[in-house]
């Protein structure tokens, strides 16, 4: 198990470097350079030449890089080109209000795909299960941009029921905007609904025609007992992988929604630093949203070995 976490890690440790690596260079070789880039083709040589005296842009891209290294070690992400304020602190502030679209868009999702999961294997090739699938796969196949506007036009521009924007302001005030945070989630969570759902249809179906459940049936035991205490465990595991490899896919559907709904995010912060050409702030979202892919996926694949003692020799 040792031999497993490590080699995990250092994995995960590569996959992070390459990724500032590339997201870094990409920054870096834009026509003109980035200061061009960013103040504009109407600014002066004088101009440019200070602007990156001033953010150490006129240094070899070798030396940029190791001190940009540098200053992750220090937990240091540079400065923002258009905001007076550090990478560092933009991200504290808008990451956690991220988290909170993530995490009750996916708790929600989760908890309404298993039994939906869970309803069309035990009712697989039927009425119920085609129908399922049917909306399923138009969630799926939406656009998540063209979700948000189909809610916003129904819920908010015909019926009024709603309000079209996400809550301002900080997390404290959340709690009377209650009704700001229905389509945000909402959107994010049935894309994501369509995604477990069918991962754990097609899981829970694999169950069903192994030996342990037709022994179980065998012995008398019913249906719905075999469902929860024998298909539904070992299919969860399959779950598991799929939340550790969905937050990739989530938190692009969160950066979609928060411009959508101009929800105070970290897709919103990223949008507008990729327009104003705010490189900084773009590679900083890009490390964050590289960091959080890598640790899923390695507490996921921490979470299975732990689970499904197999893995672990299959590691060794």
């Amino acid at each position: 198990m040792t031999f497993y976490v490590v080699r995990r890690i250092l994995q995960s440790v590569v996959v992070v470097l390459v990724v500032v690596v590339v997201v870094f260079a990409l920054t870096r070789f834009l026509p003109g350079g980035p200061a061009r880039a960013i103040m504009g083709p109407r600014a002066t040589k004088i101009q440019v030449q200070n602007f990156e005296k001033t953010y150490g842009l006129d240094q070899p891209i070798p030396v940029q890089f190791v001190d940009y290294l540098a200053g992750l070690g220090r937990a240091d992400l540079g400065s923002s080109y258009k905001r007076n304020q550090t990478v560092t602190k933009l991200i504290g502030e808008y990451l956690p209000v991220t988290l909170v679209l993530m995490g009750i868009s996916t708790a929600l999702a989760v908890v309404i795909a298993i039994p939906i999961g869970m309803l069309q294997a035990w009712r697989r090739n039927t009425a119920v299960d085609h129908g399922f699938t049917g909306i399923l796969f138009v969630f799926y196949s939406m656009p998540v941009f063209w979700l948000g506007l189909i809610l916003i036009t129904v819920f908010s521009s015909n019926l009024g029921w709603l309000p079209s924007g996400g809550p301002q302001g900080g997390l404290r005030t959340y709690g009377s905007q209650l009704s700001t945070l229905i389509l945000p989630v909402t959107t994010l969570a049935l894309v994501t609904i369509a995604l477990f759902s069918r991962y754990l249809r097609s899981a829970m179906i694999e169950s069903l025609v192994q030996d342990y459940v037709r022994t179980a049936r065998a012995k008398g035991a019913s249906m719905r007992r075999v469902m929860f205490r024998h298909v539904l465990p070992n299919s969860l595991l399959s779950a598991i992988t799929l939340l550790g490899l969905s937050i990739p896919y989530i938190f692009s559907g969160a950066l979609i929604v928060e411009e959508l709904f101009n929800y105070p995010g970290m897709g919103l912060l990223f949008w507008n630093a990729a327009e104003s050409r705010d490189y900084p702030v773009v590679i900083g979202v890009a490390l964050i949203v590289a960091l959080a892919t890598v640790v899923g996926n390695l507490l996921a694949d921490l979470a299975y070995a732990i689970a499904d003692p197999r893995i672990r020799y299959i590691g060794r």
